[in-house]
């Protein structure tokens, strides 16, 4: 199983950093710094950056903010450094920051580096040679939404998170931001997309109590044990981690959610179709278990979130699609990713239309 840990690649054209300044850097803040540097990427991400920091014997990850993204609070540096040394002590499943940076001279905006955890990760393929049977993909898939369910019971007051967001108004601010987002990067008229729009709108929910949410949970942001690999040994990008609903933070995980019946651009972007897995209804009532919550009364409530979920995907979709428009990046796999914004204003769609996820 070892052969199969995440690898990084060759750092893709436009997206290089100064080592030079890198190494300046370094060297102030640790002293003792042996080896040369080397750096390569994790090339699967769509929103920050990722690479591996290499310094003679020992690796790092470095983190910063997508080449041309004006979007602050998406690419918050700081916070996202600082979320990860705030969670820790409550949920030891995070990589340990080391560094953070806001000097944009050095590389061109800010970053942080933390440690590497090393494992496999579950992204668009499996990795080479690796056999997903579906005994596997199902003891993958509870292990998946019984970590989220652990996230989600976290004390927040007990261990003093309640600073990380604002609950109260949560719904009602996402939403209506989401949908300003969309609204800003906007590149064609997709009705879907606009009719969920109106209809999150319009039938907004009340918040349901704080939780510590991650708000954007999915296969390739876990990593799994090479040992055991329905064993979760870390979370990755907490980017958008906040206090708040925790529906919203299952709404999402759901529109990552790909089944067998979902549209084909969607299916390629999860392996959640694989045989075995636990499909959406499964994984709300193995969440509801987990929560001690009716799972009925939640499979009729979960239609507004998995609508919102499909959204807000399809929202992040297409601001990558539009930077790329723009030529802020030359990453060809963005060249596609406006169908993926109709997909996901389609599924959006048919959830609304027939009441089921």
């Amino acid at each position: 199983m070892e052969n199969y840990i995440d690898i990084p690649q060759a750092i893709r054209q436009g997206e290089e950093l100064n080592i030079e300044n890198l190494r300046l850097f370094l060297q102030k803040e640790i002293p003792d710094l042996q080896g040369e540097i080397q750096l390569s990427q994790f090339p699967s991400g769509f929103s920050n950056l990722t690479y591996l920091l290499s310094i003679g014997d020992k690796e790092y990850v470095l983190r910063r903010p997508p080449f041309g993204a004006n979007i602050k609070s998406a690419h918050d540096m700081s916070r996202e450094y600082h979320i990860l040394g705030s969670i820790a002590p409550a949920y030891p499943k995070v990589p340990k920051p080391l560094l953070y940076s806001d000097d944009t001279s050095i590389i061109g905006a800010e970053f942080y580096i933390m440690e590497r955890v090393k494992g496999i990760i579950l992204r668009q393929k499996p990795p080479k040679d690796l056999v997903l049977t579906p005994d596997m993909m199902q003891a993958i898939s509870i292990s998946v939404i019984d970590n989220l369910a652990d996230l989600h019971l976290i004390d927040i007051q007990k261990h003093q998170l309640i600073h990380l967001g604002k609950p109260e108004g949560y719904v009602k601010r996402q939403v209506e931001g989401w949908i300003e987002r969309y609204k800003k990067a906007e590149t064609d008229l997709i009705v879907t997309m606009n009719n969920t729009a109106n209809w999150l709108l319009a039938n907004m929910p009340v918040d349901n109590a704080p939780a510590l949410i991650h708000n954007d949970y999915k296969y390739d942001n876990v990593v799994l044990n090479p040992q055991k690999l329905d064993e979760i040994i870390a979370v990755l990008d907490w980017e958008m981690a906040t206090i708040g609903d925790p529906l919203m933070d299952l709404g999402t995980t759901l529109g990552y959610w790909a089944e067998e019946t979902d549209p084909e651009v969607l299916k390629g972007f999860s392996l959640t179709c694989l045989a075995g897995n636990l499909n959406r209804k499964k994984i709300v009532e193995r969440y509801a278990e987990k929560t001690g919550q009716n799972s009925a009364d939640l499979l009729e409530k979960i239609v507004f979130y998995y609508a919102f979920g499909c959204f807000k995907i399809g929202v992040i979709v297409q601001q990558i699609y539009a930077r790329y428009k723009k030529g802020f990046t030359q990453d060809k796999r963005f060249a596609n990713l406006i169908y993926l914004v109709h997909a996901c204003g389609q599924c959006a769609d048919k959830a609304i239309k027939t009441g089921k996820i």
